[in-house]
């Protein structure tokens, strides 16, 4: 056998380095990352936690023991600017400081990051107080996050979901439902924004759309959570088309 030299070069994410951790159920995320977390230098990788196909409060809350093995799974040989807990109603239920501290657990990182934490930080750089609340939940889960954007001092002035319990079913709704919904519960309230709550629904391509025909900002959980996952690592996100959101930036990225 020949021995060959071999250089090392840079690592693919030289610029930023990303973690998901995404549930064994989700089939949306994965693609919709893809679309924002690109750029020379930018990479991001994928670890899954078991899950539970029927949302409830109760099969959210055992997930928090799973997420520092997925952690554990994502490459180590170097510390990630951002590792990203992708649930909504896993990180409203847990927590996210909870949610936090599980991620450290398996991985080291300098931010961490769930959809309720970037929905709140998007939420504040648009300035929305009052925004319609879309979900597939069931009640109590939907009832759970309601509460959570409320004692962050957030106004929900209407709120509408499909009451759908089941993960794979939730990321078989198809868009024009999606808009649909939207348009309901815009109708029915004074919002100043939408937000779209669930990793799972496939919203991202309608974002802008959405926005032109409304005239009010639209949020979507996979949104927020990339977003907010480009931000904390200082990387632009102007040049993406998937909102107003793209154009904001939050400050405290150190």
């Amino acid at each position: 056998m020949i021995r060959l030299d071999a250089q090392l070069g840079a690592p693919l994410g030289y610029r930023a380095s990303f973690g998901l951790i995404v549930l064994r159920a989700d089939e949306t995320i994965e693609h919709e990352a893809r679309q924002v977390l690109t750029g020379d230098g930018i990479a991001h990788y994928v670890s899954r936690v078991p899950c539970e196909t029927e949302i409830s409060l109760d099969s959210l809350a055992r997930m928090e023991g799973e997420i520092p093995r997925a952690a554990a799974l994502l490459p180590s040989a170097r510390a990630f600017d951002v590792v990203a807990y992708a649930c909504t109603s896993g990180a409203t239920r847990i927590g996210p400081d909870r949610v936090d501290a599980a991620i450290r657990k398996g991985t080291s990182t300098r931010h961490t990051t769930n959809p309720l934490s970037a929905a709140l930080a998007a939420m504040e750089a648009l300035k929305i107080r009052s925004p319609g609340f879309v979900t597939p939940y069931a009640p109590e889960v939907s009832q759970a996050m309601l509460d959570v954007l409320e004692q962050a001092g957030i106004t929900i002035a209407a709120v509408g979901s499909m009451l759908e319990p089941s993960d794979e079913r939730v990321a078989r709704i198809d868009g024009n439902s999606i808009k649909d919904a939207v348009r309901r519960v815009a109708g029915s309230g004074p919002c100043d924004g939408i937000f779209l709550s669930c990793t799972n629904l496939r919203a991202l391509s309608l974002i802008a759309g959405m926005e032109a025909e409304l005239g009010i900002p639209v949020l979507t959980s996979n949104q927020a959570l990339l977003w907010h996952i480009m931000q904390l690592a200082s990387q632009p996100t102007t040049s993406l088309e998937f909102g107003a959101l793209m154009q904001t930036r939050i400050m405290e990225t150190s």
